[in-house]
């Protein structure tokens, strides 16, 4: 199979899955370019609740392939800050499920997600320092944001490698777990996600991207909704809500 980006919906969840095992799911320069479209079409699906971004097999994503990105470096890097920042911008929850290594342009997907559950043997690197390339500054903007400055300096300055359990104490990582119990647990959590309001998913995701110009925009949203009389009605009951309101197109979110 050539090295591409499979996706698959189910249970409202979409699973998007770096395939390139030859070659540690390294990501070449049609896979980056493929990325944004996907991702508008899957956000444009009002069947689409929350994404999960995998690798195929033992590993994430092991950065770029470096022998298909012809372009000047400028140019190849520009395809993958595309690619994170598409990512950053999905109006859903998203979650990266990681395995084995995470490392450069496989890190920058990782990051560009909301969460990061990872394997006990997972293993993340930032790794611009050992090909003298300047990291881009929207993916060191939210690799601060989410490591705090000294953790990200740590990673851009050394490019090494550090653990799962590294990454967890520094904020790179929302979870980790033992050999074999990631894809439950994943499993699990998404559901849990599909079952809340997807109106406070959207409002929360674009407050913690940095953008704070929309109170008025996600109030009127929040009283046309009915979602509060929904979840109230429903802890009154004692039954699980059913939350009507959706994503539109016109709710950009800010990673």
């Amino acid at each position: 199979m050539e090295p591409q980006l499979l996706h698959r919906v189910a249970d409202s969840v979409a699973t998007v899955v770096v395939h390139h095992p030859a070659k540690r799911n390294a990501m070449t320069a049609a896979m980056w370019r493929a990325l944004p479209p996907l991702l508008d079409a899957l956000a444009g699906d009002p069947a689409v609740r929350a994404l999960v971004l995998t690798g195929e097999g033992g590993t994430f994503c092991a950065g770029a392939d470096i022998s298909t990105l012809r372009e000047s470096a400028e140019e190849a890097q520009g395809l993958a800050v595309r690619a994170e920042e598409a990512l950053a911008a999905f109006p859903k929850p998203t979650l990266a499920a990681v395995r084995g290594h995470c490392v450069g342009g496989g890190a920058q997907l990782a990051v560009a997600c909301d969460l990061r559950f990872a394997e006990e043997s997972a293993l993340f690197g930032v790794t611009p320092a050992k090909l003298g390339v300047v990291y881009p500054a929207p993916s060191t903007r939210r690799l601060v944001g989410l490591t705090g400055p000294s953790a990200a300096k740590y990673l851009l300055f050394s490019g090494e490698l550090i653990d799962a359990r590294r990454a967890l104490r520094t904020g790179l990582v929302d979870e980790v777990l033992p050999e074999g119990e990631l894809g439950e647990r994943v499993a699990e959590f998404t559901r849990v996600l599909t079952s809340r309001s997807r109106l406070t998913q959207a409002a929360a995701k674009e407050f913690a991207g940095g953008r704070t110009d929309r109170d008025a925009y996600w109030t009127a949203q929040a009283r046309g909704s009915g979602d509060l009389a929904e979840g109230v009605a429903a802890f009154l009951e004692r039954r699980q809500p059913s939350f009507g309101w959706n994503v539109p197109g016109n709710a950009p979110t800010s990673g």
